[in-house]
């Protein structure tokens, strides 16, 4: 048996989920369609998903065709859930990109393709509502090959569109050999010889079709409904025969990867992992981030529509993992698997909120439920304010707020406001910065020496950390508390803000070896500990991060605007208000395209703002590109939640507070 780990992707509202409902109805797995409209699908199991009529977590459901096994992911299509998405595409073998034949092409539906392609995620094109009201097929094909990829290939066409009696038809082998020649030639030349010398079958022309669908170099697209089954048929052995399934070796050493995590009625973790090698078991222990152990207590595998227990989860498969109380999503299960599946595919928040409970007695119970959505969604990332006793947490974007709203209230009993939404900006160090503390001189109350240089590194590089002195210096563990502190510390630069690329380099070192009274035990006020390091580290840091500078940067959107042509003398001075500037301005017919960069802060009210400019016309398309140096003005601040290191008296005294508590 086969096993195929299946992604439906697509902007909101193109019919994921009723797409997710007509698959397994047509299988045999439910008797009955649950509607999006009324709240009973499969797949929408929180509360909120069945109010609002979107997804907003992951959900796996699992089918059998003929002799594959399927397990069918349907993913949120809203922006503000993107990084739900970004979790399943470790995971999957293969992709369904669902697009509305009558809204066509969306912001969204770019996004979400651009990233399959870049993963080289094998994907399928299902263009859904051909029943409906204003469908445009021929259009939607079009825009698809200008917009998403020109690597496409319709597998059919569709009758009667925009009627209940729509309907797809497969083309016949003879239909598709022009067009797929064409495309499948440009990567076989071999391909394209056959045909020449006259040798050139329906069978090896399908072959080739398999083979760089399941590369990824070509893309079918597929006509139906969700609502009426047309064409969902064609779509199945499509996802059978041009997909690939799971590889993996079930002998072989235990590697998986954990997407989701959930808690149970009881409270219980829950962690939802796909398995890439080796065979894991009820009663195995396992080793994952740091030295972590855990031991599985029970297990869940997806059969035929539901998780069904049993005591082992093979390579290839999905399964439900029980006992891990400290696994996070992210995690890694046994021995590390390199894989592009498995880095950064889309851009972190880059907005913030203040969460505010209305009864001033919940504060303690907000922190607490606020962490635990963190396990389930850790760019949630809480941070909580000591001294102005107020919790943050980060964001994609407004509707993001109505989720964590109603999951506090339904699932916690908490309610909450939220303060004004605004960006999360980085530090960059302008300059070189040295600071040096030593061991037993002026006024260093710590054990310990600590020395360090601080310097600008290229974008994007994150924070390095290296070393100038020699590693057998002092005891490894205090290299370590160096090294983990100086991470901590920047997590919070001069302005409050995460500090980022930059090399920070380790330049003096020392320590005072452990010492003990004749017939007494070890004593600590004579020897050196982690503490001491950990404790003096923070304060070397910013000295050396003052002494280089740093600049505030805001987080900026790339846009890609479509607008009618006589509504951009309009459209530009607002552009301009919103400190949007445009790159490029292209004309197609009486439609005009503007891209450019816009700063996050001000794409909320751009969307809002461009449907009266436009007419309701207007596209706007916004992904996160960079950050860009905060122009005018001073510098944003950030209210720190450390022990603040940038005052020496208040860090210490602080610092000398926690310990005594």
């Amino acid at each position: 048996m086969h096993m195929l780990n299946l992604g439906i992707l697509a902007h909101v509202d193109a019919g994921k989920t009723s797409l997710t409902e007509r698959l397994l109805h047509t299988v045999g797995v439910i008797d009955e369609i649950g509607s999006v409209d009324d709240g009973n699908t499969q797949t929408d199991s929180l509360a909120l998903e069945r109010q609002r009529g979107i997804t907003i977590k992951s959900a796996v459901v699992s089918f059998v065709v003929d002799d594959v096994t399927v397990n069918l992911i349907d993913t949120p299509g809203h922006p503000d859930f993107i990084a739900e998405v970004e979790r399943v595409l470790g995971v999957l073998d293969g992709a369904v990109l669902v697009v509305s034949a009558v809204e066509g092409v969306q912001a969204q539906t770019r996004v979400l393709m651009r990233t399959l392609q870049r993963l080289r995620i094998p994907t399928l094109v299902f263009v859904n509502k051909i029943d409906r009201g204003g469908a445009r097929c021929e259009h939607v094909l079009a825009k698809i090959s200008e917009r998403l990829t020109d690597a496409i290939v319709p597998m059919g066409e569709v009758g009667e569109q925009g009627s209940r009696d729509a309907y797809f038809t497969s083309y016949a082998a003879a239909r598709l050999q022009a067009p797929l020649l064409d495309l499948l030639a440009e990567h076989d030349d071999e391909l394209l010889a056959a045909y020449v010398e006259g040798r050139l079958s329906d069978d090896r022309l399908r072959a080739a079709l398999v083979r760089q669908t399941g590369a990824a170099l070509v893309h079918p697209v597929f006509f139906g409904s969700a609502m009426t089954g047309a064409g969902v048929a064609e779509l199945i052995c499509g996802i059978k025969e041009l997909l690939p399934g799971a590889d993996g070796d079930v002998d072989g050493p235990v590697s998986g990867s954990v997407f989701k995590v959930e808690r149970g009625p009881a409270g219980e973790k829950i962690a939802y992992a796909r398995m890439f090698s080796g065979t894991l078991r009820t009663r195995d222990r396992l080793t994952f981030r740091d030295g972590v152990e855990g031991k599985v207590t029970a297990i869940s595998v997806f059969d035929q529509g539901s998780a069904v227990r049993e005591g082992a989860v093979a390579a290839g498969r999905i399964g439900k993992l029980w006992g891990l109380g400290d696994i996070r999503i992210g995690d890694t299960i046994g021995v590390p698997r390199k894989s592009p599946g498995e880095e950064r595919h889309f851009s972190p928040p880059t907005l913030e909120t203040v969460v505010v409970p209305c009864r001033p007695a919940d504060k303690g119970a907000l922190h607490l439920a606020l962490t635990q959505l963190a396990e389930q969604d850790p760019l949630i990332n809480v941070r909580q304010d000591e001294v102005r006793k107020e919790i943050s947490v980060s964001l994609y974007g407004e509707v993001q707020k109505e989720v964590i709203q109603a999951t506090l209230a339904d699932e916690f009993g908490i309610d909450v406001l939220f303060l004004e939404t605004t960006p999360l900006c980085v530090e960059r160090p302008v300059g070189t910065g040295t600071a040096v503390e030593f061991n037993k001189k002026d006024a260093n109350p710590f054990l310990a020496t600590v020395g360090l240089r601080i310097e600008p590194a290229p974008v994007d590089s994150g924070v390095e950390f290296r070393l100038e002195v020699e590693l057998g210096a002092m005891p490894y563990a205090f290299f370590k508390a160096v090294e983990d502190s100086v991470r901590e510390t920047l997590a919070q630069g001069i302005h409050g803000w995460r500090v980022t690329d930059c090399t920070v380099t380790m330049t003096h070192s020392g320590y005072s070896p452990r010492q003990s009274h004749a017939h007494q035990g070890f004593d600590k006020s004579m020897s050196s500990t982690g503490a001491d390091f950990r404790g003096l580290t923070p304060l070397v840091v910013m000295s050396a991060l003052r002494e280089a500078g740093s600049q505030v940067y805001e987080p900026m959107d790339h846009f890609h605007l479509e607008a009618p042509a006589d509504t951009l003398a309009a459209v530009l001075p607002v552009l301009a208000k919103q400190r949007a500037v445009p790159q490029t301005t292209l004309m197609r017919g009486a439609t005009c395209v503007l891209e450019g960069f816009v700063p996050v802060a001000r794409v909320h009210e751009l969307g809002q703002q461009l449907p009266g400019l436009t007419r309701g016309e207007g596209e706007l398309d916004c992904v996160f590109d960079h950050y860009a140096p905060v122009g005018q003005g001073a510098a944003p601040e950030r209210s720190r939640t450390d022990l603040n290191p940038l005052d020496r008296k208040e860090y210490l005294l602080n610092l000398t507070g926690r310990v005594g508590a």
